[in-house]
Formats: structure tokens, C-alpha cells, sequence
């Protein structure tokens, strides 16, 4: 763990920043809260796709992912870090994630360090997620609600196709074998993670998204 020092403190650095840029958007432009929160989202998403490059221990995840939680709990706390806090609807989102960040990079070293298996979730997560959020709400067809969440068809179809997308892209990018036979399993893993997101509220998602990514595959790579 000693030699991802260097590592940890950048990537800190990095997190760190891009939360900075946040704040600074949120208090010197007229952008929403939800536009913010939806560009940490991303970017953290980013910048974990990093963490198996540079890191080489899952001690040295735990140590950022626990670090960023505690941030988090205490900016919830405290009231501060507003550009990701300051939103009309509880939301334990900001907490989960660090903890799905950790879960999946076990998994991935579980899985003889297949990026596939971290990859995977941790992409659908940062971008089908957002991408489904905008269409719905840019398009609210089909709306439904479960619990005190309202969804929409083509929020769910948004997610459904651009994690199919993703997966698929990630099967050729790392030389993953796929015909047309297997094909189908890439369907159920997105369809899966959509009636995930569907079903999640209260920003569970941002755990049970992951989650559900990495096991279906986990599933389907043990048959």
C-alpha cells in the first residue's frame, strides 16, 4: 500500500477539486443544484475508472472511499458543500456511493482483475443514471411512481439502452468473446440494472445500480 501514496494524494487532490469546481459553479452561475450534483456524479465516476490503473491495493481504496464518506456525512451534517447537498428530496446517494466504489473493487480482484467486472458498474452508474434523470425530465412520458419516487418509460428506456451501450462496447474493448447467442445476457444485465434504478429510492440507487451490474455479471460468467 506504501507505493500507492503518491496515487491516493493526487486522486484525493482530484476529488477534492472537482468539488471545488462545484461549489465555485454553484455559487458564481445560475445553475441548479441537480445540474451540479449530476456533474460530481459524473466526474466521480471518471475519476474512479482510474482507481485500478493506479492503485493496487484495496486497502488503499477503503482508505479514499472511507475518507470521502466521512466528508460527506459531515457535509451533510454541517450544511456545507450546498452544489450536491442542497436538494428538495432526502437522498442518501452522496453516502452510498463511496461504499459501492469499494464493494465493486473487491469484486473486480475477486474476479482475477477483470476491469470488466469494475468498469462495468461503475460507467452505468455515471452516465446511464444522469442520462435516464434527463431525458425524464426532459421528456416525462409514461410517468409512475414507486414509494414517493416518480419515474418515467423514457427515463427507463434512456437507462435500458445506454447501459446496453456500455456493456456492449466494454465486451469489444476488452476482448470479451460475444455472439449472438450470448447477447442476450448483456440485455438481461442492463434490463436488470434499469428495474434496479426503477425500484431504488431515496438515492439507493447509487449502491444498488453498481451492485446489480457486477452480480448479473458475476451470475452469468459462472454458467
Amino acid at each position: 500500500m506504501i507505493d500507492d501514496l503518491l496515487p491516493i494524494t493526487w486522486l484525493a487532490a482530484c476529488f477534492l477539486g472537482l468539488f471545488g469546481l462545484s461549489e465555485l459553479i454553484h455559487r458564481t452561475t445560475s445553475a441548479k443544484v441537480e445540474h451540479t450534483r449530476k456533474l460530481v456524479h459524473f466526474g466521480t465516476g471518471v475519476l474512479t475508472l482510474l482507481f485500478p490503473v493506479f492503485l493496487t491495493s484495496s486497502w488503499s481504496v477503503l482508505i479514499l472511499c472511507a475518507s470521502f464518506a466521512v466528508i460527506l456525512l459531515f457535509s451533510l451534517k454541517y450544511k456545507f458543500l450546498p452544489s450536491i447537498n442542497a436538494i428538495d428530496r432526502e437522498s442518501h446517494g452522496s453516502i452510498l456511493y463511496p461504499l459501492a466504489v469499494y464493494s465493486c473493487f473487491l469484486l473486480y480482484q475477486y474476479h482475477h482483475h477483470d476491469l470488466m467486472f469494475f468498469y462495468a458498474p461503475i460507467l452505468v452508474l455515471a452516465i446511464s443514471d444522469p442520462l435516464a434523470a434527463l431525458f425524464g425530465k426532459r421528456w416525462p412520458k409514461g410517468k409512475f411512481t414507486i414509494g414517493k419516487d416518480t419515474k418515467t418509460l423514457v427515463g427507463c428506456t434512456a437507462f435500458l439502452l445506454s447501459a446496453f451501450a456500455i456493456l456492449l462496447g466494454l465486451c469489444y474493448l476488452f476482448n470479451h468473446k460475444i455472439s449472438f447467442l450470448d447477447g442476450y445476457e448483456l440485455v438481461l444485465v442492463a434490463l436488470g440494472a434499469t428495474l434496479t434504478e426503477a425500484v431504488s429510492g431515496k438515492g439507493s440507487d447509487n449502491l444498488t445500480i453498481p451492485l446489480s451490474v457486477v452480480l448479473l455479471l458475476s451470475l452469468f460468467a459462472s454458467l
